[in-house]
């Protein structure tokens, strides 16, 4: 898994739009990036957590951050799950999981009971200049956004 003091690993895939998205998208920008992956769209879990980066989008934005979540649905399913719940931020479509897999958010977990590979629900914190400053492992759905103020 990625670690504290890294670099930003190197990334190129779509975002909801089919826009071609890169890690140097983000990184020298003047901003600091928040990214995080989530197992499915239009999930519970998976929609609180979306919602509450949309309800506190404002002060993340105020506190210098952009907000990208991730998953390995397609730039389609994407598309709808941002336009139904007015998600203000980009989504990019790993569909491959070589982004997942760069960033240690893909790997065994348990579900109903079974130990399944799949998406483990990560948020990356990078500075302005890419490298990492901090991962929430143990996120906190319906206040994955305060989890990210609360130690800005």
């Amino acid at each position: 898994m990625l670690k504290i003091g890294e670099k930003m690993p190197s990334f190129e895939v779509l975002d909801q739009d089919g826009n071609v998205v890169r890690s140097e998208d983000f990184i020298g920008k003047g901003r600091k990036t928040i990214i995080y992956f989530y197992p499915k769209d239009n999930t519970s879990g998976c929609t609180a957590e979306a919602c509450s980066f949309r309800d506190s989008y404002a002060a993340l934005t105020a506190a210098g951050y952009n907000v990208v979540g991730v998953s390995k649905d397609s730039a389609k399913s994407h598309t709808g799950f941002r336009a139904k719940h007015s998600l203000p931020f980009r989504l990019l479509a790993d569909t491959s999981t070589e982004m997942l897999q760069a960033f240690g958010a893909w790997g065994e977990k348990k579900m109903y009971g079974k130990t399944v590979l799949g998406t483990l629900r990560r948020t990356f914190i990078f500075d302005e200049a890419g490298i990492l400053e901090r991962i929430i492992e143990k996120v906190d759905t319906k206040n994955a956004a305060s989890q990210v103020l609360a130690e800005s």
